[in-house]
């Protein structure tokens, strides 16, 4: 399900308004992802028999610290505030990472899974709204598109639809994440 473009809105600086929520969502959204990461390698990034894992979840994260880098080079550049949620964020994707990791390796993929094809859906909307009017921005959103596809791929691969109540973990796992969305666009 790719996200409609969000209308345009009337009026004079309407486009640098939206292009001001995009930035500070996704930059909210790439801060969450780092810290589910950290989240899940603090429960199994020292584990013994995970060092696989351990590797893929620090690749990632390496993935997504350099979106998330991007991104605040984008807000300053562009004088954009970041949400007023990120200790919020970071507390709560933390939290959802060490959580879902400590379920086991499964619900740990199920978690990435999960906030991946939303993100994956996100960025969609987003590159299909900017590619007329910002086509850099869009391309770079492309780019990162295509990591968390990847990302979600490794999940799949690993067993994510395998975990215990998988339909209920995945479910609300992309319901917070549309609200995290939702939220950190406006405040």
């Amino acid at each position: 399900m790719i996200e409609k473009p969000a209308p345009p809105r009337p009026g004079q600086g309407a486009a640098a308004a939206r292009l001001a929520e995009i930035l500070r969502v996704d930059h909210a959204g790439e801060l969450g992802a780092v810290a589910i990461y950290r989240g899940q390698r603090a429960v199994l990034g020292e584990a013994r028999g995970h060092e696989r894992l351990a590797g893929q979840l620090a690749d990632m994260e390496a993935h997504e610290a350099a979106h998330l880098a991007r991104f605040e080079a984008l807000l300053a550049a562009r004088k954009v505030r970041p949400t007023a949620l990120t200790p919020l964020w970071r507390l709560a994707g933390f939290a959802l990472g060490a959580g879902t990791a400590l379920m086991g390796d499964k619900a740990a993929h199920a978690c990435t899974e999960a906030v991946e094809t939303v993100i994956e859906e996100h960025y969609a909307g987003q590159i299909a709204e900017l590619a007329g009017r910002e086509p850099e921005l869009a391309a770079e959103l492309s780019a990162f598109r295509d990591d968390e596809l990847a990302h979600r791929d490794i999940a799949l691969a690993e067993g994510a639809r395998d975990a215990v109540a998988y339909p209920v973990l995945s479910r609300l796992i992309r319901l917070g994440c549309r609200a995290a969305i939702r939220l950190s666009e406006r405040i």
